[in-house]
């Protein structure tokens, strides 16, 4: 006799599959529509197996039902859904040799937070990779704090800290989890638009006046996006114009900082839209100390970025993107003024950058195909004293991938090539080409709500330092109601180039030709716990990564440096914890993040803390926002003791403690608003001078930053909504 359980097994297969199916089975054609217009690319799940629907929002289930005579009744859970939309369901019966047709309305889901840095575009508590977003609602605070760039938006991220690399041109990169920032790589709506590898000047030119969110992943994460991503991803992801909207933010800081913005957003015309982004930004050099050294640089961008948006609502989607950036930096010693061997040390550089990319995403049957790809033409023309270096550099990146569903598993193959070349004037030495091929893929597999498990694996055979395999595995869990459990171990690599924190300040022109270099290869591992209980939420991270042969600059005479190698690990683990609080019109958060990294000295080979790495931070930070009318905040970050290198003054940096205020009044189209960033007024320059008596081996005069060089800064503005 048939049993129970043998009645209520259903097998589905693609239907031009169920041609050859047994007449004993059933069919079941399910639409899927959102307000009335068929919905292409829905996932349809029955019984444990899941299909995507065509182009016109069908696809059709094949049920088995048995191979007995008579009618036998089987019963069918049928559940649709898609990214951006509330699931829904139904329960039907069918019997031997049914055919039927029902549809699934979903409502979309303005609130659902989509991550795509993840590779599998699936919602934010869906993924097993643990991927932080920085909301709309964020972007806008920060956009009035530093309307410029998106480093403060950046930072203030738990786990990551903008580090200072040029005091004297202000530029800075991002540390992720203790790991230099050459690790971290920067994406813009997944493309590499800014470079292959952590730049010092890149967060400093991107307005966050158009973005929608920011997608951070924490740890190595080679396995997603190859050899440039050791420490982790940041996906800058532009706001898709969903009606027609202009906006005009105008800004200026006590310390003689200007900014105007405009952002043009047109509302969809068939399948059609665009965005137009246009920033200038500037500032007037600073002594704040009297010494003769600028302690803010001078230095004027502008920024004009056009966006085009094609979405058919049957699956098909096209982005494309064109940026251009121009910006002259001035620093080093006054007008007038010398350095301490009594000649002037100007330091200026010059950039013109222009990016282009696209995207697609097509549906083909229950597949998605993916293609991607970019280019870049970066000019810097740098001065340091009497020394000049003008190079090119030129990135090229295109990529393929196929995602479908089978059963329980999600999965993405694909194919990408990048091509990275540096062209130097004055120093062909190290000119290099550095092309990239690679292979990827990647499988979720979900066992039910509670349990999926993500394995994901790249091989990139770069043209110098030969194959890198990256493997990860992440898993996620949710053993009970309001509970969440991350788990993630991969490695990672890293292809080195002549560029590191102390080169993007100093040049190359007292760094020795590369030799024998090696590719850097780390180990990563995290766990992720997040409870949610009414209004609050608590995550606790703990972390662990190492890092085998890490490339290090090494002292080689009185005026020259070497990058080399070390034999040794770079050590860092840590924690973090994150609390946050929403009721109604108030947000509150508090974090905590400790940080333990060691490596080996490169000059003595004795094992030392890395320089520049505190092991203890806090913020806390309130907001009350009244939606139509303003919002007032409140922000306080403590930064403990970290250790410093080459510095004559001391050995550790002092603790400090920042406070920051935020007021907005939003009357009619325009909102009012006034900031204020360290209201204590702690600066670096208070503690010890910045220049050093004599210069260091590389030519660096300064030492470097490990508090705030501008102080008290006050800025207010008037944002325009037309």
């Amino acid at each position: 006799m048939l049993t129970t359980a043998g009645l209520t097994v259903a097998v589905l297969v693609l239907s031009a599959a169920s041609a050859g199916a047994q007449s004993d089975n059933a069919q079941v054609r399910v639409t899927v529509r959102s307000e009335g217009d068929a919905l292409a690319g829905a996932s349809v799940t029955a019984n444990g197996m899941t299909l995507v629907t065509d182009r016109l929002g069908v696809v059709t289930l094949v049920v088995a039902v048995g191979t007995i005579e008579g009618k036998i009744e089987v019963p069918v859970e049928v559940t649709a859904s898609k990214d951006g939309y509330l699931p829904a369901a139904l329960s039907l019966t069918v019997t031997t040799g049914e055919q039927r047709s029902v549809s699934l309305e979903l409502q979309r889901l303005q609130e659902e937070v989509i991550v795509t840095a993840a590779r599998s575009s699936t919602r934010l508590e869906d993924q097993p990779l643990r991927v932080e977003v920085i909301d709309r609602e964020e972007i806008e605070e920060k956009a009035m704090m530093t309307p410029g760039n998106v480093a403060m938006l950046v930072s203030e991220t738990t786990g990551l800290r903008i580090q200072t690399t040029s005091p004297s041109l202000g530029a800075a990169n991002v540390r992720i989890q203790g790991l230099r920032g050459r690790y971290s790589q920067l994406l813009a709506d997944g493309l590499p638009l800014y470079g292959t590898q952590g730049d010092s000047f890149s967060l400093l030119q991107v307005p966050p006046l158009d973005l929608g969110q920011v997608e951070v992943i924490k740890g190595v994460a080679s396995a997603l996006y190859g050899a440039s991503a050791l420490g982790g991803v940041i996906n800058l992801v532009s706001r898709r114009p969903r009606e027609t909207e202009h906006q005009l933010l105008v800004n200026t800081t006590s310390q003689t900082g200007r900014d105007i913005a405009g952002w043009y957003a047109h509302a969809p015309v068939g399948a059609w839209a665009w965005s137009l982004l246009g920033s200038y930004n500037g500032q007037t050099r600073r002594d704040l100390d009297h010494d003769g050294w600028s302690d803010l640089p001078t230095f004027n961008r502008a920024v004009i970025r056009p966006r085009v948006f094609y979405d058919n609502q049957r699956g098909s989607t096209v982005f494309a993107t064109l940026g251009v950036i121009t910006e002259d930096r001035a620093g080093g010693t006054q007008s007038l003024s010398v350095a301490p061997d009594g000649r002037p040390f100007p330091e200026e550089l010059a950039t013109r950058h222009l990016d282009g990319g696209v995207s697609g995403r097509w549906l083909l049957g229950d597949r998605v195909l993916s293609i991607r790809g970019s280019a870049l033409q970066q000019r810097q023309e740098r001065q340091w004293g009497e020394t000049s270096e003008h190079g090119t550099r030129s990135v090229w990146f295109s990529e393929g991938s196929l995602q479908g569903t089978s059963g329980r598993h999600t999965w993405v193959v694909g194919a990408a090539f990048q091509q990275d070349r540096l062209v130097l004037d004055q120093l062909p030495q190290f000119d290099y080409r550095f092309s990239t091929p690679a292979v990827f893929a990647q499988d979720e597999v979900s066992f039910g709500r509670k349990w999926t498990v993500g394995l994901s694996a790249r091989a990139d055979v770069h043209s110098e330092y030969g194959t890198l395999a990256t493997p990860r595995v992440s898993f996620l869990a949710r053993p009970w109601s309001g509970w969440t459990i991350r788990v993630a171990a991969g490695t990672g690599a890293f292809a080195p180039t002549p560029f590191t924190e102390e080169t993007e300040e100093t040049g190359l022109s007292r760094v020795l030709p590369l030799r024998g270099v090696r590719a850097e290869h780390a180990r990563g591992t995290s766990i992720d716990l997040t409870r949610v209980l009414g209004p609050w939420e608590v995550t606790a991270t703990v972390f662990g990564s190492v890092v085998d042969d890490p490339l290090q600059r090494r002292i080689a005479d009185a005026n020259h440096v070497a990058l080399v190698n070390v034999d040794g690990q770079t050590r860092t683990a840590g924690t973090e914890l994150l609390v946050r609080y929403r009721a109604g019109e108030f947000n509150a958060l508090f974090t905590h993040g400790w940080t333990r990294s060691n490596e080996i000295d490169p000059d003595d080979g004795r094992r030392r803390d890395v320089p520049l790495t505190p092991s203890h931070t806090m913020s806390f930070s309130l907001i009350w926002e009244a939606e139509g009318r303003g919002r007032l905040g409140f922000e306080a970050y403590y930064t403990g003791r970290q250790s410093l290198e080459e510095n004559p003054y001391r050995a550790t940096g002092s603790p400090y403690a920042l406070i920051g205020a935020l007021g907005e009044r939003r009357v009619g189209p325009a909102s009012l608003f006034i900031n204020c960033e360290n209201l204590l007024d702690v600066r670096q320059t208070k503690f010890d001078p910045l220049v050093l008596p004599a210069p260091r081996p590389d030519g660096r005069w300064t030492v470097d930053a490990w508090a705030p060089l501008d102080g008290r800064v006050i800025n207010g503005g008037i944002r325009l909504f037309f």
